[in-house]
């Protein structure tokens, strides 16, 4: 976490996080019933919408794109850390996804713009050891993936949605878009990324939410 920010605990709103701790508790949404991403477009027990909620912890950074910086780090054989511009003379991609959040809303037709994390992980060179990921947001917030699930052909660094920079409501300058897994998975205003050989749960995975988050499987918690 970048030493001019403050944790997380002790800045969110404490009612919230109790609330979706409670959640956890209670299976609120379960369904009890799995689904077939080939077959079924919409996961279990969610609800489709039009516009794009906004979701947070009571904390939304304004990171200027001066102030913008993403490390990759951890067991890699290259190092990487981008400012904006180094950032934005890597490759840039496209791609219309489906997004599905544990709170029960899913969206169709989601066109991101932004770098794959395939391109940054081929630059980075993942050691052999390295098996999961776990990631850091300026505003302290941190979740993990398998390496794997990271390192899908359609995980994006994204910085543009529907032809527009990211708001930094949604996460902007760059958000992670990981679309075949809950949205928790998708962290706003990352800044780090750091392979690990073990895997390290994150701030909402140490609080009763699943490890992995997958919405076909309904798991939403753990």
């Amino acid at each position: 976490m970048p030493d001019d920010d403050v944790p997380l605990t002790g800045q969110v709103k404490d009612k919230l996080i109790r609330t979706k701790e409670r959640w956890a508790e209670e299976g609120r949404l379960l369904t009890g019933t799995t689904a077939d991403p080939e077959r079924d477009r919409l996961p279990p027990g969610q609800t489709l919408v039009k516009d794009w909620p906004v979701l947070d912890l009571g904390v939304q950074p304004d990171v200027s794109k001066a102030k913008f910086r993403l490390r990759v780090e951890g067991l890699v054989e290259n190092r990487l850390a981008y400012d904006w511009d180094g950032f934005m003379a890597l490759p840039q991609s496209e791609m219309v996804v489906d997004i599905h959040c544990v709170t029960q809303w899913s969206r169709y037709y989601n066109r991101f713009e932004g770098v794959k994390v395939a391109d940054i992980l081929a630059l980075a060179r993942p050691k052999p050891e390295a098996r999961f990921v776990s990631l850091t947001c300026y505003d302290g917030y941190t979740t993990n993936l398998s390496l794997e699930d990271f390192a899908g052909a359609d995980v994006m660094f994204a910085h543009a949605w529907e032809g527009q920079p990211l708001t930094r409501q949604h996460g902007g300058p760059v958000r992670l878009v990981l679309p075949k897994l809950y949205f928790w998975k998708s962290p706003k205003w990352i800044t780090r990324v750091e392979l690990l050989a073990a895997d390290r749960p994150g701030f909402w995975e140490v609080r009763g939410y699943h490890n992995r988050g997958d919405p076909w499987m309904e798991e939403r918690y753990g």
